[in-house]
């Protein structure tokens, strides 16, 4: 039984704005692939726009110039193993997902693979165009199109980690393969003694 939810598009940007590593996926026609990105951000709000950092030079922007889109999916602890190998290797030989036997659903709006398994949230995105900037620059720029996740640890529009579901937080890449997650969660509010709302 699955425990997405589908997030609006109102607060897409919250799943991604605490920094966690992503992996990032995209298809055209029968190729497909997943890469991780460490560096990607929400940069407007309605509509949703976020960015991210994939190197022009990788078989995963390839496929997204071809296709026009791409999937960014929010792996959980459990995930960072797989994570780290899929961030180390290209695609460009090994179809990833038959390889590391990652089931993917389709994507709502655009029809990318989308993971769940093992992941807090996903983003289904279409690229925006930047053709004087593409040849030059590893940045990427998109629309959020649809957006999903665990509501056991994101609902009401926000995360609640805590220590009873550190296996389903967000992973954070502090590189050569070691990795934090979210801990210490605390509501800062008006005042020092500030309860969380309900």
């Amino acid at each position: 039984m699955s425990h997405f939810k589908e997030v609006t598009l109102a607060h897409a940007s919250r799943l991604i704005n605490h920094g966690p590593t992503v992996l990032v996926t995209s298809a055209h026609g029968k190729a497909r692939n997943v890469m991780a990105a460490a560096w990607s951000m929400p940069v407007e709000f309605t509509p949703p726009r976020i960015a991210i950092v994939i190197d022009k030079k990788t078989y995963t922007r390839e496929l997204i110039a071809a296709s026009g889109g791409f999937g960014v999916c929010i792996p959980c602890t459990t995930l960072a193993g797989l994570t780290h190998a899929v961030g180390s290797e290209s695609g460009r030989t090994v179809d990833k997902f038959a390889h590391y036997g990652l089931n993917a659903r389709t994507g709502p709006v655009l029809g990318m693979p989308l993971l769940e398994e093992g992941c807090a949230a996903w983003l289904e995105c279409r690229l925006i165009s930047e053709p004087h900037t593409e040849d030059a620059y590893d940045t990427c720029f998109a629309e959020v199109v649809a957006a999903a996740a665990d509501e056991r640890v994101f609902r009401q529009g926000r995360w609640h980690f805590s220590d009873d579901n550190t296996d389903l937080q967000t992973i954070h890449h502090l590189g050569g393969g070691n990795f934090v997650r979210p801990s210490g969660m605390f509501y800062a509010g008006d005042g020092a003694t500030a309860q969380r709302p309900a």
